[in-house]
Formats: C-alpha cells, structure tokens, sequence
C-alpha cells in the first residue's frame, strides 16, 4: 500500500471541483472545438459532442476517480492497488503508466502550442497586428513558425511559469492558480462573448453552429466528436487518478464527473460564441483547422476596430486556458517521482519540466529545421507525418484510447463490485447502475470505434 502520510489532499469539495475543472477545459475547448466545428459539420458535430461528454467521457472521469481516490497512489500504481484488492495480476498497472506517459507526451507539445498563444498574446498588446492585411498576418505566422530561437524563447517561458506555480504544491499551487484561473477565464469569456454578438455576423454565426442539420450527422462526424470529448476531458491522460487521489471521501465522483463535462460544454459553446460571429463578419472560412486562431482570426482582430484590445483579451483568454491543463498533465509524473523516487515536490517539479522542455523542443523543431524529417515513415500511416504530428497521433489516437478502453473494462468488468459500489456510495442508485452499465457496454464500443478510425 502507498504511504498515506505524504499524499497531499484539496482543502475542500469546491476546490476539488475547481481543480479538475481547470485540468479538463483548456486549448482543447477554446482553441479545437471551434476549429473542429466549422470543419465537421457544424451543429451536427456539436449535438454528437454533447452526447459524447454525457454518455462516454463522463463514466470514464468517474472510474479514473474511483481508481485514484481508492488507491492514493500515484497513478503509475494506482490501478494495481484496486487489482490487489481484486485478487488481479499486477499488469492493470498499465492504465496509469500509459496515461502519465502521454500526459508527459501531450503536455510537451501542448506547452510549445501555448507558446505561440503567449507569443500572439504580446504581439497583439504591442500592436505588431494592428492595420496588417491577411496576407501580411499569414506571413507574419509563417516567419514566427520557421523561427527556432522565437519559438523556443516562448516554450520555455510558459514552461517555467508552469514548473513555477507547480512547485508550490496542491494547496498553494495547484488550487491557488485554478481559483484565480476560473474567474478571470469566465470574465474574458463574457467580454469576448459580448463583443462577438454585438459586432459579429450573429445571425450567419450561430446558424452555422446551431442551426439543425442533421444530415451532416456522419459516422465520421459522430468519432470526430467523441475524440474530441476524450481531447477534451483529458480522460486517459492519468490526471484525474491524480486529482481524485488527493480528494477526501464525501463527494460524489459521478457528480463531480459530471460538473467536469458540464463546464466544458459551457466553456466549448462560449468559445463557438466568440468565434463564428467574428469569422462569419469578416468572410473568413471557418473550417481552417490550426490556422483558426494564429491566421484567420489574427487578421479579424487586425482589420477589426478596437481588434488591438480584444485580441489581446483572446490570446490572453488561451493563455489562461493552456495553464490549468499543462498543471494536471505533469502531476502524474511529479506524484511518480514523489512517491517512488522519495524526492522533494520541488525536485520533482524540476526533473519533470527539465525533460517537457527537451521533448516539446524535439516537436517544435519540426516547424522548422527538422520540418522535413519523417521518423516514422517506414510505418503505415506515418509516411507524412513530422515529428510533432507522430507525437500527436502516438499520444492521442493510441496511447489515450488505450489506457481509456483498459480503464473503462477494469471498472467495468473486473474489479471488486464492492469497491466500486463504495465508491460510488455518494451517488444516487440510478447514477451508480447507469455509470457501471456505460462502463461495461457502451464506452468500450465507442472507444474500439474511435479507435478503429484512427488507425484504418
């Protein structure tokens, strides 16, 4: 059993709340949903994402609580504490380490994407946008890609910032920066929002959105949507075995579970509501993919009037957005390092960020002096993929989807009944019958079907 005495604990049910709240709601629906609705569909894809967080992401929250709240353990050795308990062999053990290493593997990139937002963030307040044409903003974001020096200048403050706050530790780290992260989140939101809505092309914008249409619901549109609430949640990524490892008994984990989806549905639509009136007003194309924010939108905000102030406010908003996230990404491999190394939070804060550093410096040079490098192209699938791409796809379609199916057959189907009844002992009896038949039935076809398609 895992030495209960130093593990950390939230000081209360809300900050709790509030912390993987702020693991979950990041880049992923600020930055990506939009994108990904104007590519796929439209409101099509967002009713399937709705039912995507509700039905799948959200019992696989849940058993990652159940997992880590039972074990106290870091997440590497999270699940063998329950198969112990379960009389099940050792490998379960699996579920944790795949999701600290792509954790480890996303947040490395995820941090260089943050970056640029930090970057953008002080062109837009030094006015180097102001008055440029498109064609100028998109040279403008092709210099800044093809430039190792800014690039890596950027990466490594937001590292540093996230090391920084990460170092103070779960109390006066973790939940400080997540109870000032959630209020000025919400307050940029609702000036962005406003402003959207009363100078956007509202009636264009939102029937894009949210206009029924129906005939745009396609298979491929549907296992978009569900990757993108697994993106989302961060579900297989180890965070919340993490989280839910330092949260006292007395909260209900579907509850939790659920208020997790609810904000990022919110936070995701707030972000549609920010975007398409701007983009439809200025004849942008929403379906730009990555170049959404760094291309179409920069040159919204430099044709724009008062686009100096509000796109200063947006970056500043993805900022804030990429903070929380990166936070929880590395807590599985600092509470690793803690528990198994027996080294200080801040030791481990250190070795951890020292090496996202190194691997997010391996992906940022695939934009420029390493852009033409293919290491994988001798696999099936990868002959066009750079180093940032094939860490993305290794990540995120295989690791994740992964340690998500093994997750969701684990508490579905083998461990005790009884410990994942008591566990669930804070819900009601509907909540717990429904989250254990979604575990068992729907969440591995969903999963094997994302995964499929990832692959094939």
């Amino acid at each position: 059993m895992p030495d209960q005495s130093i593990r950390p604990a939230w000081s209360s049910a809300f900050a709790f709340y509030l912390a993987t709240v702020g693991a979950s709601v990041g880049l992923g629906s600020i930055w990506r949903f939009p994108y990904l609705v104007g590519s796929d569909g439209g409101s099509a894809f967002i009713f399937a994402f709705f039912l995507a967080c509700l039905l799948i992401a959200t019992p696989l929250l849940a058993a990652e609580f159940i997992i880590g709240r039972h074990s106290r353990a870091s997440p590497p050795r999270a699940a063998g504490v329950l198969a112990a308990q379960s009389a099940l062999s050792q490998r379960w053990n699996l579920i944790g380490i795949l999701g600290t290493v792509a954790g480890f593997m996303i947040v490395s990139y995820y941090a260089v994407i943050a970056g640029w937002v930090m970057a953008y963030t002080w062109k837009c307040a030094g006015g180097s946008l102001s008055g440029l044409s498109h064609a100028a903003v998109t040279a403008m974001w092709q210099a800044f890609l093809a430039d190792p020096w800014a690039l890596g200048g950027w990466h490594l403050a937001f590292v540093a910032l996230v090391a920084l706050i990460s170092a103070r530790g779960v109390t006066r780290g973790l939940e400080l920066a997540n109870k000032i992260r959630a209020p000025v989140l919400l307050i940029l939101m609702a000036i962005l929002v406003a402003y959207s809505l009363g100078t956007g092309d509202v009636r264009h914008g939102l029937a894009f959105a949210f206009a029924p249409n129906f005939k745009a619901l396609t298979p491929s549109v549907v296992l978009a949507a569900i990757g993108q609430a697994f993106y989302a949640t961060g579900v297989g990524m180890a965070m919340m075995l993490a989280y839910g490892s330092y949260q006292k008994r007395g909260t209900s984990l579907v509850r939790s579970s659920l208020i997790i989806s609810g904000a990022i549905l919110l936070v995701s639509l707030l972000a549609t509501l920010i975007v398409f009136p701007l983009v439809f007003r200025y004849g942008m194309d929403p379906a730009q993919g990555v170049a959404l924010v760094f291309d179409v939108l920069a040159t919204v905000f430099a044709e724009m009037p008062g686009g100096r102030l509000i796109g200063t406010l947006f970056f500043l908003l993805l900022v804030f957005a990429a903070l929380t996230p990166s936070l929880a990404a590395i807590e599985p491999l600092v509470a690793w390092l803690q528990q198994r190394q027996r080294i200080s939070r801040v030791a481990a804060v250190g070795i951890t960020a020292i090496a996202a550093w190194l691997a997010g410096i391996v992906a940022m040079l695939s934009f420029n002096r390493w852009a033409d490098v293919r290491p994988l192209r001798w696999l099936p699938g990868f002959q066009n993929k750079s180093l940032f791409d094939s860490i993305d796809y290794i990540s995120s379609n295989l690791l994740l989807p992964i340690g998500a199916l093994a997750t969701s057959l684990f508490i579905g189907w083998f461990v005790a009944r009884s410990i994942v009844q008591d566990e669930l002992s804070e819900s009601t009896p509907l909540a717990r019958k429904l989250c254990v038949a979604l575990l068992r039935y729907l969440c591995p076809l969903a999963i094997l079907a994302v995964f499929a398609a990832n692959i094939y």
